[in-house]
């Protein structure tokens, strides 16, 4: 007899998993525009296939509105009040869950392998001829290991890591948990280890490739040993306990192969990502092809939009699409001869695709319409503050403390203090958090006129 399977209800769902506001595939977490579930992408990789997938289910389940996050995933907002279930049996039945989740698993299995699957990488992965390796298989090796280990399910859905191969183009301001960046050793590669911070920090110690996997997995125990009841990142841990502490604890729990004092750590630095790269065309490989970058306003895109992108990716590319962790997509395998093509569709689709658009130097988060913690309809503002926006400056808007739009720090952040007011902080390298308040209760004409007067860095990040 043919097992019948029913979608199992979000009550149930959320009855027998720990409790987190971290929306996921199985876990739609309410919110004020209706529920939100996020589906992660390893390696930022969307299939059109899979695009359209998206598309339908968040036309048929939800408002039709998604967005593009900070981490490379994608979320439907809007998912209405009994449709929970029957989103996520969609989404698993069209692959966008963990390998081995079918509509079938257990929901509290299928939720923690979900949670597993932070493992950042450049959208450039396995593309780059440049890079100094090709990460993505590692990438699924690391994700297939913790999905094993049953005790990794208590991690954090926060829980992040970043394996950077050294692409042109990577996230480089978001801090992780773990990173671990290549760097050239010799004829081979070993990976730079970082904890709770970004690979342009001082790393502890390199791991060769082969090593990575049975390494990271003595490192977790590790973490979980000694994480009190309320720490849940690696920062949390390293603020209650030494390094030393916590790396003698992974050498106890199994094959630890970190070398702490490897002399090609005195001369690495990871080499800056332009943002130049991020949009627009650029090639690759001598015959002229390479991908093709761009962004939708602030995020959010919509069902048809995503549809038309997975048509344009069949036409243009290798039917893929890579989400990018600046809220973006890019177009990979482009001929040279299609470039041109796909640039001007991608500008008629409404999206960005230069730097010279104001709003690809704009970062805002759900906003009021959305999110029940926010003083301000972040989004909306945004818009009217792109038409204001002097050249060169970057700017979040945040309509709380949580700051969920940048997992990085911007060099200038405003933060609703209430409708269509906000205090403007400025950071540098030395500063923590938003940075230094510089004025209070702007209205958005009031600070385009603060931005414009602030002296600012021209680095290109």
């Amino acid at each position: 007899m043919k097992h019948e399977t029913k979608p199992v209800s979000p009550a149930a769902a959320l009855a027998v998993l720990r409790p987190s506001a971290c929306p996921g595939l199985v876990r739609v977490v309410a919110a004020r525009d209706g529920g939100l579930c996020r589906i992660r992408l390893p390696g930022g990789v969307l299939s059109a296939a899979r695009a359209r997938a998206l598309a339908d289910a968040a036309l048929t389940h939800a408002s039709g509105v998604l967005e593009l996050t900070n981490r490379a995933n994608v979320q439907i907002r809007g998912v209405r009040t009994g449709e929970e279930a029957a989103l996520s049996a969609a989404l698993i039945d069209a692959g966008l869950g963990p390998a081995g989740i079918d509509a079938a698993s257990p929901v509290e299995r299928a939720c923690a392998a979900d949670e597993l699957r932070n493992v950042m990488l450049s959208p450039l992965a396995g593309l780059d001829p440049n890079a100094s390796c090709d990460t993505t298989e590692l990438a699924a090796a690391l994700i297939d290991m913790m999905q094993r280990e049953p005790r990794f399910a208590a991690l954090s859905p926060k829980f992040a890591l970043q394996l950077d191969g050294g692409e042109r183009v990577a996230m480089l301001e978001h801090p992780h948990d773990i990173w671990l960046a290549a760097l050239p050793y010799g004829a081979t590669v070993r990976f730079a280890v970082g904890l709770a911070g970004c690979p342009t920090a001082q790393p502890v110690g390199t791991l060769a490739a082969e090593d990575v996997c049975a390494s990271m997995r003595a490192l977790l125990h590790a973490f979980l040993d000694l994480a009190g009841a309320d720490a849940t990142r690696m920062r949390d841990v390293l603020a209650a306990h030494s390094l030393d502490a916590l790396l003698q604890r992974a050498q106890q729990r199994g094959e630890f192969a970190l070398m702490r004092d490897d002399a090609a750590l005195s001369v690495w630095r990871r080499a800056a990502s332009p943002a130049g790269l991020r949009l627009g065309a650029h090639a690759l490989h001598g015959d002229g092809s390479g991908y093709v970058g761009a962004q939708p306003a602030l995020g959010r895109i919509d069902a048809p939009t995503l549809r038309a992108l997975a048509a344009l990716a069949e036409h243009s590319g290798d039917a893929t699409l890579r989400v990018t962790p600046w809220q973006g997509v890019m177009l990979p395998n482009v001929p040279a001869h299609a470039m041109p093509a796909a640039l001007e569709r991608l500008h008629a689709l409404g999206l960005i695709v230069s730097r010279a658009d104001p709003l690809a130097r704009l970062i805002a988060c759900t906003g009021s319409t959305g999110c029940a913690k926010s003083r301000a309809d972040t989004k909306a503002d945004a818009q009217r503050l792109a038409a204001l926006l002097p050249p060169d400056v970057e700017a979040h808007l945040s309509g709380c403390e949580r700051s969920c739009a940048a997992a990085h720090c911007a060099p200038f952040t405003l933060l609703a203090s209430a409708p269509d007011h906000y205090d403007l902080y400025q950071r540098d390298d030395t500063q923590s958090g938003f940075g230094q308040l510089v004025a209070r209760n702007l209205t958005i004409e009031a600070a385009a006129l603060a931005l414009a007067q602030r002296p600012r860095s021209t680095q290109d990040v």
